[in-house]
């Protein structure tokens, strides 16, 4: 898509309040969604009631309103802060005459552009499909009026307007194919956890700073810029701790306040990580009115997913955008709550950081005692890979050592074992 055109789309939001949730907070993040997806937002419209208009979400009087400004100020589309139906879609747009999206369909519209994965792709679409397919019910030709611009991206429109058939064809078609790499994912995940790699998984809200955190932990060079969604699929990389400790370190899809629960299965692959690691960072941004909120919402997907046993690190980061108040906050802990003040931009408290997570992992590691044979000396090279060798001696039966190592890969070594304990 032209990028040119989605700069030159001038939006306007609307949202109304119903109490269920921080309206002013929700609009503000859908502003930075619209900037993200390219459009440049030149006014916000709200309205309390007690729940959506069924005909056209918002009261007639102030969508009149509304398409009035839209024609004063040549408004090119209409966000609206809350999912629209396909009657909603065809009203607002009849009464408009502007193109409309709903929030669901612009973050959507958003991973459409910047899924790069085969995977992701395919779950992105199969997402798309799926909340359109309903949408077409009541629709009318609405869909089929947004000749280009935001909304538009991933699929064709006219195909998911005239035939549903097709549509559910194509569900069916994606859904086999996301199966067959599932399995294949499922195999290199089986792979990993052989080799008894602790994995790290890094969850949190979008644009909190994951990517520029792993950047920082690893040397790598993951695209990472201060915006919402810059990272979609799942990235993998090594990372050497302090006590020498070898461990794969994994950033995920960002998360978002209200996030659609069909985006939330269509990235289960990014997500599920969490789920299989010895230990999750869950990063929020410090500086942010909205930290707590952050957590809390990372703190019901990972519950979600299963994660409530496995250790967390609650990582502040952003601490050089509110250096005062971050001081003053690392001084009082919170009891039984493993929390770390850093700046990834800064470089700053990521020893203590490193340090933590080679404390998370001790819990599941165990030190012991072996004797290796000289003819099974690759043993020696996967106790590098997994743990860590903390003395080597060269024996006349073999290398005798002293390692830690996960305790998950134990049974692996059962056979080497010099002290009882550990075999026990």
């Amino acid at each position: 898509m032209d990028n040119n055109l989605i700069q030159k789309q001038k939006a306007i939001l609307v949202g109304i309040d119903t109490g269920e949730y921080d309206l002013e907070h929700s609009l503000e993040e859908l502003s930075e969604l619209a900037k993200t997806a390219g459009a440049e937002v030149i006014g916000i419209f709200t309205q309390n009631r007690q729940s959506a208009e069924n005909a056209t979400f918002i009261g007639g009087g102030k969508l009149r309103e509304i398409a009035e400004f839209a024609e004063n100020q040549q408004a090119d589309l209409l966000i609206f802060d809350g999912e629209l139906s396909g009657t909603q879609l065809r009203n607002i747009s009849d009464i408009t005459g502007v193109d409309v999206v709903d929030r669901t369909t612009l973050i959507l519209d958003i991973f459409a552009g910047r899924a790069t994965s085969a995977e992701g792709k395919l779950q992105v679409e199969l997402a798309q499909q799926k909340y359109r397919l309903p949408q077409l019910i009541g629709a009318g030709n609405v869909l089929s009026r947004q000749g280009g611009g935001i909304g538009t991206r991933g699929p064709g429109e006219t195909k998911l307007e005239t035939d549903r058939r097709y549509i559910r064809r194509r569900i069916h078609a994606l859904e086999l194919q996301l199966k067959e790499m599932e399995k294949r994912r499922g195999l290199m995940r089986r792979k990993r956890q052989k080799s008894g790699v602790p994995i790290i998984a890094i969850v949190g809200y979008t644009n909190v700073g994951k990517s520029t955190l792993l950047n920082l932990l690893t040397g790598a060079d993951i695209y990472a810029k201060d915006q919402l969604f810059a990272t979609l699929d799942p990235t993998a990389r090594e990372l050497r701790l302090p006590d020498g400790q070898q461990a794969v370190i994994i950033d995920t899809v960002g998360l978002i306040e209200r996030l659609p629960h069909g985006l939330v299965e269509a990235f289960h692959s990014t997500l599920e990580v969490a789920a299989e690691a010895d230990v999750i960072l869950t990063v929020c941004d410090y500086a942010s009115p909205y930290c707590r909120e952050q957590l809390e919402v990372t703190g019901q997907v990972l519950d979600e997913l299963g994660c409530g046993d496995i250790p967390r690190i609650t990582v502040f980061n952003k601490i050089d955008l509110d250096p005062t108040s971050a001081a003053a906050a690392e001084t009082i802990p919170v009891q039984g709550v493993r929390q770390v003040f850093i700046s990834a931009a800064e470089k700053r408290g990521i020893d203590r950081l490193m340090n933590m997570i080679s404390d998370c992992l001790s819990e599941s590691v165990t030190t012991v005692q072996l004797l290796v044979p000289y003819q099974n000396g690759g043993l020696t090279d996967t106790i590098r890979r997994e743990g860590s060798i903390l003395n080597e001696e060269y024996t006349e039966n073999g290398v005798r050592l002293t390692a830690t190592i996960p305790k998950r890969s134990l049974f692996r070594y059962r056979d080497f074992l010099t002290d009882t304990a550990a075999a026990e």
